[in-house]
C-alpha cells in the first residue's frame, strides 16, 4: 500500500521501546519504535476514543487504558474485545533522519466491524460465537424484532424456567442472562454490567425490581436496547409487579468486572 509521504517527526525524537504522539494532516497519530523499526497508528481506540498513546505496549500490542481493548501497532488490527474495528495504520519510513508516514493509506481494516447486527440475542443458556460469527440459525430461542432492536428470548422458556425458582436477586440476575451485548457476544451478568438488583415488596408475593445497570462506555449504542430488554425477561418472571433500570456511570466499568469466564472467551488477561 503506497500514499504520499509527509514528515511526521525526527527519528531521534522516539527512542527504542517508546513512542510519540505527532499531529498529521489533522490527525492525532502515535509512532512506535520497535527494535528499530517505526509503526504509526491512530491515536484513538474504536471502541470508546480512548487514547492509545497512554496505554501499555507489550511486543507489538498495545492496550486501551480505558477498557483494555490491545490493537496491533504493525497493522491497527483489534486483538481483543471490548474492540471491534481496527485503528488506522500507516506505513513508515526514515529518510535522512526523519520518520515519512503515508497519510494517505490508512489501513482500510478499520472499516470492517465483526459486531453482529443489534437485533440477535441468545437464550439463557447461550451458544458461544466467535466475532464475525453468525448465530446458528437452528436456535429455538433466537429472535429478532422486526423493528430492528434487541429481541426477547422466548417467553414460554422464561416463564417455565422462573416457575421453578422463588424470587429472588439471584433468579432476577439468572433471568437477565438472556441479554446478550450485540457487539461482544457475552450475557450482561458475566460482562459486569449489572451492579445492583433490589427487590420492592409490594404485596404478598408480588415485587417491583430496581436494576442499576452501567455499559461498557457512555457512549455504547446498544444501550438503550439492552435496558429495554432487561425489563422485558425480568418482567415476565412471576411475581414482578414492574422494573426499573437504572443507568449508572459511576464507578465506570472496566474488565476487571467481568467474570473469568467471559473473560477467557473474550481474549481479556
Amino acid at each position: 500500500m503506497s500514499g504520499s509521504y509527509v514528515k511526521a517527526a525526527r527519528a531521534d525524537e522516539v527512542p527504542d521501546g517508546g513512542r510519540l504522539v505527532v499531529e498529521v494532516d489533522e490527525r492525532l497519530i502515535v509512532l512506535f519504535r520497535i527494535d528499530g523499526k517505526f509503526y504509526a497508528i491512530d491515536d484513538i481506540c474504536t471502541h470508546d476514543d480512548g487514547p492509545l498513546s497512554e496505554g501499555e505496549l507489550h511486543q507489538f500490542a498495545v492496550a486501551c487504558p480505558r477498557h483494555g481493548a490491545k490493537f496491533d501497532v504493525r497493522d491497527g488490527r483489534a486483538l481483543t474485545m471490548p474492540a471491534t474495528r481496527a485503528t488506522g495504520a500507516y506505513e513508515c519510513m526514515v529518510e535522512g533522519g526523519d520518520v515519512l508516514i503515508a497519510i494517505g493509506a490508512a489501513s482500510s481494516a478499520a472499516e470492517t466491524s465483526t459486531a453482529a447486527p443489534v437485533g440477535q440475542v441468545v437464550s439463557a443458556a447461550p451458544t458461544v460465537h466467535q466475532p464475525g460469527q453468525e448465530p446458528a440459525a437452528a436456535s429455538a430461542n433466537i429472535a429478532t424484532s422486526p423493528t430492528g432492536g434487541v429481541a426477547v428470548a422466548d417467553a414460554s422458556a422464561t416463564a417455565a424456567t422462573a416457575t421453578t425458582d422463588a424470587l429472588s436477586e439471584d433468579s432476577i440476575r439468572e433471568a437477565l442472562k438472556q441479554v446478550i451485548d450485540p457487539e461482544l457476544f457475552v450475557n450482561i451478568v458475566d460482562l459486569g454490567l449489572i451492579y445492583g438488583v433490589t427487590l420492592h415488596e409490594e404485596a404478598v408475593g408480588k415485587a417491583k425490581i430496581a436494576i442499576d445497570m452501567t455499559m461498557t462506555s457512555p457512549a455504547c449504542p446498544a444501550g438503550p436496547q439492552l435496558i429495554q430488554n432487561s425489563k422485558d425477561v425480568v418482567g415476565r418472571l412471576p411475581g414482578v409487579d414492574g422494573v426499573e433500570v437504572k443507568l449508572v456511570m459511576i464507578p465506570p466499568w472496566t474488565p476487571d468486572r467481568m467474570t473469568e469466564a467471559a473473560r477467557d472467551q473474550l481474549g481479556i488477561f
